[in-house]
């Protein structure tokens, strides 16, 4: 069997006799009429007799003596082409035979008719070199069991599996539902920074880099523009959103990547259980745009969103499943039960405690379900409960024992914000990278006023669990470590 460096030296050749000949092996442009997609669409309509031109990638090639057959792709269909050495002329059928591999791009011009199978072609009368390959495709993509070669060569991926073709354009569906969902609710979509002094709106590790001009540092957002956002409600814009890329230092699992895309949106004067309604109408809204059910089940759970929600309470919740109450027990008692459990953590202080807790007791919930009265320390940016000033005004959505979005009633007392500023000061000071840093340039902006308001996220995690897969996967191209 020939080397991949052997058939490269052939296609070259090829390359380098269509150049002898004057032929462009990658001219500008091509003469296409139609779309194969389109030219399949209007087959039984089209005059036999009138001319058509297709472009796409040569997908294969069956030579028998006189006359070849090819399938043709462009990405909206494949349509086979029928070139017959007397009606294409002995030159140019003798230069297509001479020339042309699986893998190139290339024009067909003929008359669409059907063969003596019935199948739908053209009968080719010319043909023009569009993009001369120089690797061949390969043969068994389909059964390549490396995950990490296939999403290395994302674009061969894409090409030979039609799972992952469909994955791609469900996700663009995804995200266009959501922004069709909340422009027609009177949401305007906004642009925010990416690059930050302090980077706010959740708890992770920054990526930081340095800007040369400013001669500071800065850091990449680890979330979208939230604090940015609620700076837009005290502006006077009620209802704002944004769809971009988030970025966190941080490891990864079938459940986080670096790199991903999110949604956050704010709307003044909602309350928690509109938030809670709301929040069920985009969850339902996107299930039936994308997927056409409400039913899913994934990594073990099976759950509806048109059913019945049930409600969690934070504490009483990680009470029943470990016998531990996360407001009265001390951080000795919260690690000792982690370590009872086996349970890995990073951290010492009591907020990454209780949250580690609380990972552990989320994976028994299939959800669709809302936990709601999170604990103040593990929830910075949300307004206290009246009830009880340890608690919060927030949920979390729990789908498949995992938490797929959160919302807060979003605190506005700007001395409360001041206060949880430098709890989280305290926290960066004793060593954890996740802490929030303190934006005392967004607590001057709350002194302004700021009205009441509800905010969520969801984004690429929630596709990735209704689609089933892990979420690296549903990135179309995902960084990956060099080859050694």
């Amino acid at each position: 069997m020939a080397s991949i460096e052997e058939l490269r030296n052939e296609r070259i050749r090829k390359l380098e006799l269509l150049k002898k000949r004057g032929i462009d092996a990658y001219p500008a442009r091509s003469g296409r009429t139609a779309t194969i997609g389109e030219l399949l669409e209007t087959f039984a309509t089209l005059p036999k007799d009138a001319p058509v031109t297709v472009a796409g990638r040569v997908m294969a090639l069956r030579r028998h003596g006189g006359s070849t057959f090819i399938d043709l792709y462009d990405g909206t269909g494949t349509i086979q082409g029928y070139l017959k050495e007397d009606a294409l002329g002995v030159d140019a059928f003798a230069l297509f035979d001479a020339t042309v591999d699986v893998g190139d791009f290339i024009d067909l011009t003929g008359t669409p008719g059907e063969t003596k199978r019935g199948e739908k072609s053209v009968l080719v009368t010319g043909w023009q070199m569009l993009a001369k390959s120089l690797r061949p495709l390969p043969e068994k993509w389909h059964g390549l069991q490396d995950t990490e070669e296939r999403l290395r060569k994302r674009y061969l991926d894409i090409l030979f599996n039609s799972d992952v073709r469909e994955l791609i354009e469900k996700k663009a569906v995804f995200w266009q539902a959501v922004r069709e969902f909340l422009t027609g609710r009177g949401f305007l979509e906004v642009e925010t920074p990416s690059l930050e002094l302090t980077t706010g709106g959740a708890e992770a590790t920054p990526f930081k880099t340095h800007h040369n001009d400013f001669d500071l540092d800065v850091y990449l957002r680890i979330s979208i523009g939230e604090l940015w956002q609620k700076r837009l409600m005290a502006a006077g814009f009620p209802r704002t959103f944004e769809i971009g890329r988030v970025y966190r230092n941080e490891g990864s699992s079938p459940e986080h990547l670096q790199e991903f895309t999110n949604m956050e949106f704010y709307a003044a004067y909602m309350d928690l259980e509109e938030g809670k309604t709301f929040t069920k109408e985009l969850y339902r809204e996107l299930a039936m745009r994308v997927f056409g059910t409400t039913k899913f089940t994934t990594r073990g759970h099976t759950f509806d969103f048109a059913g019945e929600w049930e409600e969690l309470d934070y504490v009483t919740t990680v009470g029943k499943i470990t016998g531990v109450n996360v407001l009265e027990a001390s951080e000795a008692e919260l690690a000792d039960k982690l370590q009872e459990l086996g349970v890995a953590y990073e951290g010492e202080n009591r907020e990454r405690l209780i949250d580690a807790l609380w990972k552990y007791c989320r994976k028994q919930v299939s959800g669709p379900a809302f936990l709601v009265n999170h604990p103040k320390l593990v929830a910075p940016l949300s307004k206290e409960n009246p009830t009880d000033n340890r608690l919060t005004i927030m949920f979390q959505v729990i789908l498949a024992g995992s938490e797929l979005s959160r919302a807060h009633a979003e605190l506005n007392d700007p001395i409360d914000q001041r206060k949880r500023f430098e709890e989280q000061q305290k926290l960066i000071a004793g060593g954890d990278t996740e802490a929030m840093m303190p934006d005392w340039d967004y607590v001057e902006a709350m002194e302004y006023g700021m009205p009441p308001n509800f905010g969520l996220g969801v984004g690429d995690r929630l596709f990735a669990f209704l689609i089933d897969k892990p979420i690296r996967e549903t990135q179309i191209f995902p960084l990956l470590k060099p080859k050694q």
